[in-house]
């Protein structure tokens, strides 16, 4: 796609160059896909059916569960449906009408149907979580393929046209919980797992701060129909293992190591992927199915890398507060000497994780010569379903003291200084930053983003309340109040000492401002040092998505905080 025009558009242009042809001319222009049918004679997409915007200055009737999502805005706005066009160009002719968000879509291998992802229910409070549909494009008919079994992130056909291969998991388990590969007929059926007995959860991905990239929305099946390739984190890493579709369940590794492998493409000899770690930027790379061949194919960053020291890295092994293993990194500043000041940075999700993957905010601390402490608390994914799931209507406990235990081992090596601790973090690490401000005096700064403060307000405003504060406190408000209190940093935040900046996109529907503004007014009341910073028209996690002038910012200021309250210098003159 092309935004040459202003609005989006497809183009195709020939493999061996020329000058580009437009294929769609979409008043509203063209929102995702494209996607090829078999025979290279049609190509799918999607828009938005709307094509003027409504006029903003006239009220507005809400009749969705969910009715403003976080980078989307209001959904009667937004959401997409189907569309095919002739390749050669000409009219496109609309293949689904709901209120749904259609995305992804995918041809049959007889290309007379489309398999795609729908969001976004109207009459649904977890609006979030896929549904897999196939319309057929002879009559349009839709047709759910899992019904209301459970949800799907990503799918894909096998060869024979007879099953859909996918990455999700059933309702019912609990939140955290590790997604499996299945597959089901394309006619509908019972899912069948293909991963039960993994440890790790079937797709999945580390917390990075690059512009955004992830995983993509399909799964690459081999052409016999028997092997499916799936990313698989295990820890701080991403892997890439196969999977059987068939038969005994076997699963196997096919390209590991101390780096994050992002799955993009597979064909019969070949896999093609994105590689990073924590001092190295992405790159792609090509090997063969078996991983073997391992080619890297583009070398973008190595001028600009070689230039530059890179932190020193110790990986952590340590005990939490009940003896479970917890893991975690210590990136050290090249040059000088132990202890340094030290920044806790916290991941969010809360089921996310660091490890190894790189993250421009790190570099830049560790070159103003701090140390920078990420540690995968309770909660965090790629370790088994006991430790991802341990915080359930228990926030502040396990995770709170798994990332203390982490500061007091790398004060213990000798590597952090006790007397120069910041601390930071985004959505669920915001939430526990708020939060450990509210428990101890022993960080000269915090820096909370995007924060979850309140879980009774959360419940009603957030684009996900209704069902991520229920999953993750065990109820609604009315029936666990004490847990919906326990577990909020506001309840505490009276007691807070810590100079703490707050950091807040002003289009966050994930964690709106009204979370950030309570605990501001709170410190504000009881005399402790606050300021907040907010991004207008930014939406969560800006830090890590948002433009390039919102990122760059929050980076001085991660800086300018920390050296005036951890280091004691004066940025003011």
């Amino acid at each position: 796609m092309s935004s040459r025009n202003e609005k989006p558009q497809i183009f195709a242009i020939p493999v061996d160059g020329g000058e580009a042809r437009q294929i769609t001319k979409i008043k509203q222009g063209v929102g995702g896909g494209p996607s090829w049918s078999p025979d290279g004679q049609h190509i799918a997409f999607t828009t938005s059916p709307i094509e003027e915007p409504r006029d903003f200055s006239k009220p507005y009737r809400v009749t969705r569960n969910v009715y403003r999502f976080n980078g989307m805005e209001y959904l009667d706005d937004v959401v997409q449906s189907l569309y095919v066009v002739p390749a050669a160009g000409g009219d496109a002719r609309r293949v689904t009408n709901d209120k749904f968000m259609n995305t992804a879509p995918q041809w049959s291998p007889d290309g007379k149907s489309l398999m795609y992802l729908a969001m976004m229910a109207p009459d649904n409070n977890v609006a979030v979580l896929p549904k897999i549909r196939i319309v057929n494009l002879l009559d349009n008919r839709v047709q759910d393929v899992i019904g209301d079994w459970g949800s799907a992130n990503e799918a894909a056909w096998t060869p024979d046209g007879k099953s859909i291969v996918f990455v999700g998991q059933p309702k019912g388990r609990v939140i955290g919980s590790k997604n499996d590969l299945w597959v089901v007929p394309a006619a509908g059926g019972k899912p069948e797992c293909r991963s039960a007995g993994f440890k790790f959860g079937a797709g999945g991905g580390l917390e990075p701060d690059m512009p955004t990239f992830g995983v993509t929305d399909f799964i690459p099946v081999s052409a016999d129909g028997k092997t499916a390739y799936v990313n698989v984190q295990i820890g701080g890493t991403v892997q890439i293992y196969s999977m059987a579709l068939t038969g005994k369940e076997a699963i196997k590794p096919i390209l590991e190591g101390d780096r994050t492998c992002f799955l993009m493409a597979a064909d019969n000899k070949h896999i093609l992927y994105i590689v990073s770690d924590m001092n190295t930027p992405t790159a792609l790379y090509v090997a063969d199915t078996n991983g073997s061949n391992e080619r890297q194919l583009t070398h973008l960053n190595e001028d600009l890398l070689s230039q530059r020291q890179q932190p020193v890295v110790e990986h952590l092994l340590f005990p939490g507060i009940d003896g479970v293993q917890v893991e975690g990194w210590l990136m050290k500043p090249p040059t000088g000497s132990a202890p340094f000041p030290t920044i806790l940075f916290i991941h969010g999700g809360p089921h996310g994780a660091f490890g190894h993957i790189f993250h421009f905010d790190t570099h830049m601390l560790v070159g103003a010569g701090y140390a920078v402490l990420m540690v995968n608390h309770r909660a965090s994914t790629g370790y088994g379903d006991e430790f991802s799931t341990a915080i359930r209507a228990d926030w502040g406990n396990l995770d709170y003291n798994d990332l203390m235990s982490g500061v007091d081992y790398v004060i213990e090596k000798g590597w952090a200084d006790v007397d120069k601790l910041g601390v930071t973090g985004l959505s669920g690490g915001g939430n526990l930053s708020c939060w450990i401000v509210g428990q101890t005096d022993r960080f000269k700064a915090a820096m909370p983003q995007n924060p979850v403060t309140n879980w009774v307000s959360f419940y009603g405003v957030s684009d996900i309340g209704v069902w991520f504060a229920v999953e993750q406190m065990g109820g609604h408000p009315h029936e666990v109040p004490e847990i919906y209190t326990k577990c909020s940093p506001i309840t505490y935040a009276h007691k807070c000492k810590t100079p703490t900046l707050l950091v807040q996109s002003e289009h966050d529907w994930r964690c709106p401002p009204e979370q950030s503004e309570q605990f501001y007014t709170v410190l504000k009341a009881n005399g402790c040092i606050v300021e907040m910073v907010r991004f207008p028209g930014a939406a969560h996690a800006a830090a890590i998505n948002g433009a390039l002038p919102v990122r760059t910012m929050h980076n001085e200021i991660l800086l300018d905080w920390m050296n005036r309250y951890v280091l004691g210098k004066d940025t003011k003159k």
